[in-house]
């Protein structure tokens, strides 16, 4: 679990993260999978996806084999589209799928490191239930 105290966060916020993610990499240093931005809000992208603005990206999806969080867009861009488009648009899932893969690595910016701010710490109030952490913005 994360808390933001970030202003763009509701103060307290608890985010749930699966204790086998690997630790968050320091701002600007490549994205490791940690999942700590995505579970925290949606970007620009997730936001369009889902239409949600707060709370954890429903697109962020996990990958068991490689023990990381990985972005549904790009991983699953066929099944991002289905769900994201209104039923009777489902057949443009596929073709569309190319392009949200391309375009979805830019408007994530894909390769270009970690913008998070937040700090990941464990909880030690609740360390011995199960393998949380706590996150802060920082300045």
């Amino acid at each position: 679990m994360f808390h933001s105290d970030d202003r763009a966060f509701d103060q307290g916020q608890v985010i749930h993260i699966r204790s086998a993610a690997p630790a968050k990499p320091a701002f600007g240093q490549p994205c490791n999978g940690c999942g700590v931005c995505c579970l925290a809000a949606p970007c620009p992208l997730g936001m369009l996806l889902t239409r949600r603005t707060k709370g954890a990206c429903a697109v962020l999806g996990w990958d068991e084999a490689q023990g990381l969080y990985r972005c549904g867009a790009l991983s699953q861009p066929r099944q991002a589209l289905q769900r994201a488009l209104p039923g009777w648009l489902n057949f443009l899932a596929g073709p569309l799928s190319m392009a949200l893969t391309r375009l979805g690595r830019r408007w994530i910016a894909a390769g270009r490191g970690c913008d998070s701010q937040l700090i990941a710490t464990v909880c030690p109030d609740i360390a011995d239930n199960a393998p949380t952490h706590s996150a802060e913005s920082h300045d």
